[in-house]
């Protein structure tokens, strides 16, 4: 094991995951578009009896196509993901604003991968906004990957969701499932686990466009409720450093 993973297996905390503990009676989707609670850390359980993520680049699933922008999702801190943006004022990485502090020095990876197909690059990066709500930063990074093309924002779903992520700061994966609703500047989805590691992963809809960030949710291993971030909408309008014009895809 190399020093940097040493280090980052070591520095790995309990983030904030995105499997609560409500549930709703059987038949019944979950609950959608109500006032947002405060995230909180629960168990590390998944959304349904099994965990079905795939090492990214195993995937052959309907969203094998993303496998050509994944290179744009990174392991942060060891704890957090993040994916790197295309921006008018130049390319950032989108997470989550309860995994980074306003000022705070990020140490980001890119390739962490089982089978990766590419050289992994280690960089470091300085969080230059930060929100609670909605609950996004955008961290600037010292250097950027060169091979690696940031991903655009977008304001159009799908029927089906994939977030690609870092869970429990291991290497990356994929998960996919249903897109509920939007509303109230979130995103709802369900039947698609996000374990701990995984807040500030980009959700992505078919076209591999990152349509919000991953936060918070509600579901459990029963597979009852829903997983929600914060649309990329949302994020832009309360953003300094993005502009109406970043959102690519409307």
């Amino acid at each position: 094991m190399t020093t940097w993973r040493s280090l980052l297996t070591g520095t790995l905390l309990l983030g904030l995951s995105a499997c609560g503990g409500k549930t709703t009676p059987p038949e019944v989707e979950p609950s959608v578009c109500e006032a947002p609670t405060e995230a909180k850390v629960s168990g590390f359980t998944q959304c349904g009896p099994t965990n079905d993520v795939t090492p990214v680049n195993g995937y052959q699933g309907e969203f094998a196509a993303l496998q050509d922008t994944e290179g744009a999702v990174v392991l942060l801190d060891g704890r957090c993901t993040g994916t790197l943006i295309a921006a008018s004022a130049g390319p950032v990485v989108l997470t989550a604003g309860h995994c980074v502090g306003l000022g705070d020095r990020s140490l980001a990876v890119f390739n962490f991968e089982d089978q990766p197909d590419g050289e992994e690059l280690i960089t470091e990066g300085t969080v230059i906004e930060q929100s609670m709500e909605p609950d996004y930063a955008l961290i600037q990074l010292d250097v950027l990957p060169a091979a690696i093309a940031p991903l655009l924002l977008t304001t159009r779903s799908s029927e089906r969701l994939a977030v690609i992520q870092h869970p429990r700061g291991r290497p990356k994966v994929i998960a996919e499932g249903t897109y509920l609703d939007s509303c109230n500047q979130l995103v709802y989805y369900k039947d698609l686990d996000t374990l701990v590691g995984t807040s500030g992963a980009g959700v992505l809809n078919r076209q591999g466009h990152v349509l919000g960030v991953h936060t918070d949710g509600d579901c459990d291993a029963s597979g009852k409720g829903a997983n929600r971030g914060w649309t990329a909408e949302a994020i832009v309008e309360a953003s300094e450093y993005l502009q109406a014009a970043d959102i690519a895809d409307r």
